[in-house]
C-alpha cells in the first residue's frame, strides 16, 4: 500500500489528504491557515488527516505541497521589497513595458552593457556604477533582479551582476535568463521582479513547512506544485518561487481530473482571495503561450492557461452609491471576514461593533479592524509606516483607532502590500453566516457587521439594506453575479478566434446578459454555457448551484471539491521542460545559446544535435534530482527556414525537451 500526503496552503484554509494507492482519498481536513506561522496550519491539518486515518506518518511515501501564496501575493501586491538592476536598457522601458507599475515604488538601477541579438557584447558591462549603488542602497533591499539585453542569447552580464551583488549584499538574486529561455526582455524583466519579491515568503513557507512534517514523522521530500500542474523539488521551488503562480489552481485542475474524469469542461475553482477558471480540452489542460498572468502582470513562467480573478469568499465588500438604489461589488483586496477576526478577539470586535451601532450616523472605518502578522521581516519601512506597526503591536484593534490622521492611510497600504498587516471587514463568508450558509465562525458579529454595512445611505438618501439578512442576499447575489462573469469572460478568452475582440466586453454584454434572462419581448433571447462546469473550492457548494442555474449549465460539484487541491499536489508527476535556440548570425555559421556562452557550428544539424543532448541531458538530471523515476523524453524541433534566390535559408531553430517521470515514492519503516 502507498500512502501520498497532499498540502494546500490557501489564503484562508490549509487542507490536507491522503490518497491510498493513487485511487481513493481516505482522509481529508482543514485548518485556518496561520499567516504569522504557516507551518502551524500545515501540522494542524496533518495532524487531523492522521487522526482520522488512523495511520503511522513513517507509512506515508510521498507527501507534496501546492499553495496560493505566490498567486495571492501577487494579486493582492504583497511581498519583500526589491531592486531591478537593468542592463542595457533605456529608463523609457520602465514606463512602457509595465516595470514601473510592478515594482510599485522599489528602486530601478540602469547601467550600461548587454548583448546584441548574435549574443556579441554590445557595451562594456559597468561594474563601477553597479558596485557604488549596492554600497549606497543595498542593504535596504530584500532581493534583486537582474536583466540584461538578449540575455537569452548571452547572459554573461547577468551572471556577473548577480555576483557583484551576492559578494556585497548576501541576499537573493534572481536572473532573467533562468526563469525563461525566450527573448523579449522587459518581460523577463517584470518575472524577474516578482520573483525576487516572493523568494523570501515562499523559502519561509517551504521551511517551515518541511520543519514542520519532519517533527511529526513524516520522513518523505517534499513536493511542490509548479504553476502547470508538475511536481518539482521544494529546493527547485526556492530558487524560483514565480513558477509557483497558479501553483494551488493548477493543482486544483489535476485534481478535478483525477476525481471526475472529465475530458471538456471548465474548471472554476473559487478560494478566499481568487476565483480560477480554465477550460479542459480531451483532458487536458492548456499551458498558456504566452506566459502566466495574474492580476495586472503577465509573465514568462509557463502554467496551466488560466484566468484569475480577485474574487472569493473572503473578498473586500465594497459601497457603491451611485445611482438611486445603490449596490455593492466585490475584490480584488482579500480581507480577514469580521466573524473570524471575531474568534480571535471576540470582546475588542462585539464592543466596537456595539458602540458603532449605537452611533446615530455611520462612520468612515465602520465593522473594520486591523491586526499585525507578527514574525515577517521589516526592513525598508518608511518612519510613519514603522510607528503605525508598533502602534498595531500584537492586538486587535478597530481601524478607527488606529488611524491618527489621513497621512497614515498610505502607511497603512503598504503595511498591508508588504504582508506586515491585515484589514479585517465585510466579505462574501460574513453574508454567508448571516444566511446560514455557513457555520464555522461567529454569526453574530457577521449580522452587526452587516447591519453596519447596510445602513450606508444610497443616491436616494436611502439606507442600502437596514436587515441584514438583505444585506446578505445582496452580498451572495452580487457574489454569483461575479463569478457568473468570471466564467464568461474565461469562455470568450477560450474562443478568441471565433469572437474576436475584449472578452470582459463580451461577458458584458447586454445581449449576451439578457440571453441568460431568457428575454422575451419582440425578440427572444436565449444563451448559456455548452460545457459543464466543475466547480471546486470549500465554499463551492455554497455559490455556485445558483451559478451553474444563471449559466444555465450543468454544474459538477465533486465529493471532495473542497481539498481538490490537496488531491492535485499528490496525483501529478514530476515534469521538467527545457528550450534552447539556435541562430544563424552570419551565412555558414550557425549559433547554439548556452547558459556559458555561445557556440557556432558549420552546419544547422550539428548545432541542433548539440543543443538536443545538452537540454535532455539537462532535463534528465534535474528530474532525477526533483525526484522523478521512470523519466521519459520527448524532444521537439521547430526550424524556420526561408526561400531565397530559389534556395532554402536557415533562420532559427527550437529546441524543446521535456523530462516527465512518476515521483519516487519513499518506503516506510
Amino acid at each position: 500500500m502507498t500512502l501520498s500526503l497532499g498540502v494546500d496552503t490557501g489564503g484562508t484554509y490549509t487542507d490536507a489528504v491522503l490518497v491510498r494507492d493513487e485511487r481513493e482519498v481516505i482522509a481529508s481536513a482543514k485548518s485556518l491557515t496561520t499567516r504569522h506561522d504557516l507551518a502551524e496550519g500545515i501540522g494542524n491539518a496533518v495532524k487531523a488527516v492522521l487522526q482520522q486515518a488512523d495511520v503511522n506518518p513513517a507509512e506515508i511515501g510521498l507527501a507534496s505541497l501546492s499553495t496560493t501564496l505566490a498567486t495571492n501575493a501577487l494579486v493582492e501586491g504583497q511581498g519583500g521589497r526589491v531592486a531591478l538592476i537593468l542592463i542595457g536598457f533605456r529608463e523609457s522601458d520602465l514606463d512602457k513595458h509595465g516595470l514601473t507599475d510592478a515594482l510599485a515604488g522599489d528602486p530601478a538601477v540602469l547601467l550600461a552593457g548587454g548583448h546584441n541579438h548574435a549574443g556579441e557584447q554590445k557595451a562594456l558591462l559597468d561594474e563601477k556604477s553597479l558596485r557604488d549603488w549596492l554600497e549606497a542602497h543595498g542593504r535596504e533591499i530584500s532581493g534583486f533582479a537582474v536583466a540584461s539585453q538578449f540575455a537569452t542569447r548571452n547572459p554573461a552580464h547577468e551572471q556577473r551582476a548577480a555576483k557583484i551583488v551576492q559578494d556585497i549584499t548576501r541576499r537573493p538574486v534572481s536572473c532573467s535568463h533562468h526563469l525563461s529561455s525566450k527573448l523579449n526582455g522587459p518581460k523577463r524583466a517584470m518575472t524577474a521582479v516578482l520573483n525576487a519579491r516572493l523568494i523570501g515568503m515562499i523559502d519561509r513557507l517551504i521551511t517551515r513547512a518541511e520543519q514542520r512534517l519532519s517533527e511529526m514523522g513524516i520522513t518523505a521530500p517534499l513536493m511542490v506544485v509548479r504553476g502547470d500542474g508538475a511536481l518539482i523539488s521544494s529546493a527547485f521551488a526556492r530558487e524560483r518561487p514565480i513558477e509557483t503562480i497558479l501553483s494551488g489552481p493548477a493543482a486544483s485542475i489535476v485534481g478535478a481530473c483525477w476525481m471526475t474524469g472529465a475530458q471538456n469542461a471548465l474548471v472554476s475553482d473559487i478560494g478566499g482571495t481568487t476565483t480560477d477558471v480554465a477550460v479542459l480540452r480531451d483532458g487536458r489542460p492548456a499551458i498558456d503561450p504566452e506566459g502566466a498572468r495574474v492580476g495586472p502582470y503577465r509573465t514568462m513562467v509557463e502554467a496551466v492557461a488560466m484566468r484569475t480573478t480577485g474574487l472569493g469568499g473572503d473578498s473586500e465588500v465594497h459601497f457603491l452609491s451611485e445611482g438611486l438604489t445603490g449596490g455593492v461589488t466585490l475584490g480584488p483586496r482579500r480581507v480577514l471576514p469580521v466573524s473570524l477576526i471575531a474568534t480571535e478577539a471576540p470582546d475588542v470586535v462585539h464592543d466596537a461593533l456595539d458602540r458603532q451601532l449605537r452611533s446615530p450616523t455611520p462612520g468612515e472605518y465602520d465593522g473594520r479592524f486591523v491586526r499585525a502578522v507578527l514574525g515577517l521581516p521589516t526592513d525598508g519601512l518608511e518612519p510613519r509606516a514603522q510607528t503605525l506597526l508598533e502602534r498595531v503591536g500584537n492586538q486587535v484593534h478597530p481601524l478607527g483607532n488606529v488611524l491618527r490622521t489621513r497621512m497614515e492611510q498610505k502607511a497603512l497600504r503598504r503595511l498591508v502590500e508588504r504582508g506586515l498587516l491585515q484589514l479585517s471587514g465585510v466579505t462574501p463568508s460574513d453574508a454567508s453566516h448571516v444566511l446560514g450558509l455557513a457555520d464555522a465562525w461567529d454569526r453574530g458579529a457577521a449580522e452587526k457587521a452587516l447591519a453596519l454595512f447596510g445602513r450606508r445611505r444610497t443616491g436616494a438618501g436611502h439606507m442600502l439594506a437596514p436587515d441584514p439578512n438583505d444585506m446578505a442576499r445582496i452580498i451572495v447575489d452580487q457574489m454569483t453575479q461575479q463569478t457568473m462573469l468570471a466564467i464568461l469572460e474565461a469562455a470568450f478568452a477560450e474562443e478568441a478566434e471565433v469572437f474576436g475582440g475584449d472578452p470582459v466586453q463580451f461577458a458584458h454584454h447586454i445581449l449576451l446578459q439578457q440571453g441568460l434572462k431568457q428575454h422575451r419581448g419582440v425578440l427572444r433571447l436565449d444563451a448559456g454555457l455548452n460545457l459543464p462546469v466543475i466547480g471546486l473550492g470549500a465554499s463551492a457548494q455554497t455559490y455556485y448551484p445558483a451559478v451553474g442555474a444563471g449559466l444555465h449549465c450543468q454544474m459538477e460539484l465533486p465529493q471532495h471539491a473542497g481539498v481538490a487541491n490537496a488531491i492535485g499536489a499528490v496525483v501529478g508527476r514530476v515534469t521538467i521542460r527545457r528550450s534552447g535556440e539556435v541562430s544563424a548570425p552570419a551565412e555558414g555559421r550557425y549559433r547554439v545559446h548556452l547558459a556559458d556562452g555561445p557556440q557556432d557550428f558549420t552546419t544547422p544539424e550539428q548545432a541542433l544535435t548539440l543543443l538536443e543532448t545538452h537540454l535532455s541531458d539537462l532535463a534528465r538530471e534535474e528530474a532525477a534530482a526533483a525526484g522523478a523515476e521512470g523519466i521519459r523524453l520527448s524532444v521537439t524541433r521547430d526550424v524556420k527556414t526561408a526561400q531565397t534566390e530559389g534556395r532554402e535559408v536557415f533562420i532559427e531553430g527550437i529546441v524543446a525537451v521535456e523530462a516527465s517521470g512518476r515521483p519516487r515514492i519513499v518506503s516506510g519503516d
